[in-house]
């Protein structure tokens, strides 16, 4: 009797543990295969959301080819003005100008982005001459903007130094030469901390063409101060309001207005760049895919715009 209520104890335990196997299997299948899906579903949106940033890059570039037609950059024409969150349905099913119906059940898709005047910035490599010599007008610039902002002088030396060692080498044909920075951020590589880095971001680019010039039109009034030997921040500050009221066309209407008649090179300060930051930003379905791209305008009524790089990351962008 013993035996057979062990042997049916047995058997159910081993039943038991059966069951328990099988929806354990079952379990872990259906963990994988959703997991599958998720997985399939997150790659189609951000390879949907690279696409649409990709088409979002070659308007920007349109944008920028069309007003390359104007003598002038100034921060009142349509490539200023910046595309705040948005949702694409109003825009892709609008008839006449107004949002059609009939988008139910499609994701929801949003895009924002903004164009930047790289020009309106003090540009690193101008820090550096052909021979791999600092300059010394723009050692004193770059100094004035630093005091301007509150930052270290420490810091700004080590940053020239550092730059200036390293075009030697690289004029001189040395085989370790470090590797210089393309990009904003990797200015951190010459010694900048990132506090300083984050006060400087407004300011400051580092862009692949050295002497590149300063856009009066569109630059701060800080920069123009930094800039330009003689002229104090308040100087700035009132040609930064008088210009948004006035039609000016040359460089030397700026000096004028400064009183440095004669002291403003053209190679040196413009009013219409070709450098320019794209960013742009995509939300769909809980994922974020932000994109930044330099891009380089010609001369030309008709200028073509080129891309010279571009940065894709998921998630808002970091600066």
């Amino acid at each position: 009797m013993r035996r057979a209520h062990a042997q049916r104890g047995a058997a159910l335990l081993l039943a038991m543990l059966t069951v328990t196997l099988v929806a354990t299997f079952a379990a872990t299948a259906l963990w994988q295969q959703w997991r599958a899906v998720e997985v399939e579903q997150s790659e189609r949106a951000r390879s949907q959301s690279a696409w649409v940033l990709v088409g979002a890059l070659d308007f920007s570039r349109f944008v920028l080819r069309l007003d390359g037609a104007n003598n002038v950059d100034r921060l009142d024409e349509p490539w200023a003005v910046a595309l705040q969150e948005s949702r694409m349905s109003t825009f892709l099913g609008a008839e006449n100008g107004v949002a059609q119906a009939g988008d139910e059940g499609l994701p929801e898709v949003f895009l924002s982005g903004s164009i930047i005047d790289l020009q309106s910035r003090m540009n690193v490599a101008n820090l550096v001459g052909s021979d791999g010599q600092l300059i010394g007008k723009q050692m004193a610039a770059f100094k004035r903007l630093f005091e301007l902002l509150g930052l270290p002088e420490a810091e700004f030396m080590t940053m020239a130094e550092n730059l200036g060692r390293a075009s030697q080498k690289q004029v001189d044909g040395d085989a370790d030469v470090p590797l210089l920075p393309q990009r904003f951020e990797q200015l951190a590589w010459l010694g900048l901390s990132p506090s300083t880095l984050r006060v400087l971001e407004p300011y400051v680019t580092v862009l692949p063409q050295a002497a590149t010039a300063i856009n009066l039109y569109t630059a701060s009034a800080q920069v123009i101060a930094a800039s330009i030997e003689g002229v104090d921040l308040a100087s700035a500050q009132m040609l930064v309001q008088a210009r948004n009221q006035k039609s000016w066309n040359t460089v030397q209407d700026f000096a004028t207005f400064l009183d440095r008649v004669g002291l403003l090179p053209e190679s040196e300060y413009a009013v219409r760049s070709s450098f320019f930051e794209i960013n742009g930003r995509l939300r769909m379905e809980g994922t974020v895919v932000s994109e930044r791209s330099l891009v380089k305008r010609g001369t030309g009524r008709n200028p073509p715009v080129t891309t010279i790089w571009r940065e894709r990351v998921a998630g808002d962008r970091q600066p």
